[in-house]
């Protein structure tokens, strides 16, 4: 990957904390949820309770979809990520820990809120494998395609 595309990415995932996330049903209807993340260069960290219908989904199938932007007024301003991935529930408890360190460094608003209990609560690990850069200030639709 190129290092200019990819500082554009992480510059994207460190300005902004909340993405959508599109699982595959057993039905086949796709279904699409508001998470948290926190990111550790290019991989990002969801958590989520191990009865949602986002872990079952992932269970049966770990492919997901998912984007990352911001509301903007005007269409020529979006810059974002559409990104085709990976999630993996994270069991070693080195891991959980980090990324339970990070999500008050990156929600220092919610400091106060209890972390959440690592025993009843998954941790994902999202692996992207194709990125979409959404930057329509060089255009409307612009997008730059990413293999990760």
């Amino acid at each position: 990957m190129d290092g200019t595309v990819e500082k554009k990415i992480l510059g994207i995932l460190d300005e902004h904390r909340i993405m959508t996330v599109a699982t595959n049903r057993p039905d086949g209807w796709p279904q699409a949820t508001t998470v948290g993340y926190v990111n550790d260069g290019l991989t990002l960290y969801f958590l989520c309770s191990p009865q949602s219908q986002k872990a079952c989904n992932l269970a049966r199938d770990n492919r997901i979809s998912l984007t990352i932007d911001q509301d903007t007024s005007d269409p020529l301003a979006i810059l974002g990520l559409s990104m085709a991935a990976q999630a993996q529930a994270v069991t070693d408890p080195t891991e959980i820990a980090k990324v339970l360190f990070m999500l008050p460094r990156k929600y220092p608003a919610y400091s106060g809120f209890l972390m959440p209990d690592a025993e009843k609560t998954l941790v994902f690990r999202v692996l992207p494998k194709i990125s979409y850069v959404l930057d329509y200030t060089r255009g409307f639709g612009h997008a730059e395609l990413v293999m990760v």
